[in-house]
């Protein structure tokens, strides 16, 4: 990732454009829905899913349509998805009942009929399936989050073992407790108390990169090591991890999320999306850190605001998508 002056600039003239057309929708809105369902015979709901493009822009077409919405039936019903979310309802087995009986709700309130408009039963119900499994995948984060490491676990334990192992394979730790755990990052002999702001979360997401993108993460490591830009790797991962969790948790992700499920064969985001989120944060961080070339990891606190402000204004994007950019050059 390369921040320019200029494409900085144009992302925040981007954003405030999106800010006073935001305000402006607000105040006409009520007027101009009226008159395109005088003149197209379409529903609001319709009219996103038929001329919106696939991902993003649809998806929070919807989602801010039925949020505006001042039919109390549409309210009831949204009422009735955020709490399967939190049911966890959303499965593969589970969601199709759940969907369809959401297309055939907002049919009926908005007098749509499926045999004239099937098109639009498809799209909505994709739409509803990405956003409440979207808010399904939230509340299993904030699980993940405050669960602790527990030592006396024994998938924890082996978890934290077989980081060690991807990222030094070819050196044997000693004991599990002890010094040898700051050579990956982490502040004392016992990791496990580093986990404390972000819980097993922190773990899992270290652990992803590592199996998942195992060159990349030995790489990035070497950088953490570098004699005079070093960073702690392990810890700088956990901060990255509570960035990519509130980025996610604020909505600021969801253009990013929303394109990527469009594009798959079962809409629905999965723990798997975050856990890549995660790695295309880490990697970029790495790629701006070692390019900043900082004198001391007193900078850390100035790169990491310049970084996430930079990720903003690439996510306020509808179109954003990360894709992982591999591999990490050496240094």
């Amino acid at each position: 990732m390369h921040f320019k002056p200029l494409f900085y600039v144009s992302n925040l003239l981007n954003w405030l454009f999106s800010a006073v057309s935001l305000y402006i929708n607000k105040l006409t809105r009520p007027f101009l829905k009226w008159i395109l369902r005088r003149t197209t015979g379409l529903c609001e709901l319709q009219r996103i899913c038929y001329c919106e493009p696939s991902g993003a822009p649809r998806i929070l077409g919807i989602e801010g349509s039925l949020k505006k919405s001042k039919s109390l039936k549409v309210h009831t019903l949204l009422q009735f998805l955020d709490r399967a979310a939190l049911e966890k309802r959303f499965t593969v087995a589970g969601s199709a009942k759940i969907v369809n009986n959401t297309v055939q709700t907002i049919c009926s309130i908005k007098n749509i009929r499926p045999d004239v408009h099937q098109p639009f039963s498809k799209l909505f119900g994709e739409c509803v399936n990405i956003i409440w499994g979207m808010n399904q995948l939230l509340h299993d984060l904030e699980e993940l989050r405050t669960t602790g490491y527990d030592s006396s676990n024994q998938e924890h334990e082996e978890m934290l073992l077989e980081l060690w192992k991807l990222l030094m394979p070819e050196r044997e730790l000693e004991s599990r407790v002890n010094n040898s755990w700051k050579d990956i990052g982490f502040q004392g002999e016992d990791p496990k108390t580093d986990f404390r702001g972000m819980g097993i979360l922190g773990l899992q997401n270290l652990h992803y990169l590592a199996k998942n993108y195992s060159d990349v993460a030995v790489q990035v490591l070497s950088h953490s090591n570098h004699p005079k830009h070093g960073y702690s790797f392990a810890i700088v991962g956990i901060n990255l991890t509570h960035l990519a969790y509130n980025l996610w948790k604020d909505g600021s992700a969801r253009t990013h999320v929303y394109n990527i499920c469009s594009q798959l064969p079962v809409p629905g985001p999965t723990l798997v999306n975050f856990h890549r989120f995660y790695c295309y944060l880490f990697i970029e961080f790495d790629k701006l850190w070692m390019a900043e070339k900082p004198p001391t990891i007193m900078e850390f606190g100035r790169i990491r605001s310049q970084f996430e402000n930079s990720i903003r204004l690439l996510l306020a994007n509808p179109n954003c998508v990360f894709k992982l950019n591999l591999p990490v050059e050496h240094v």
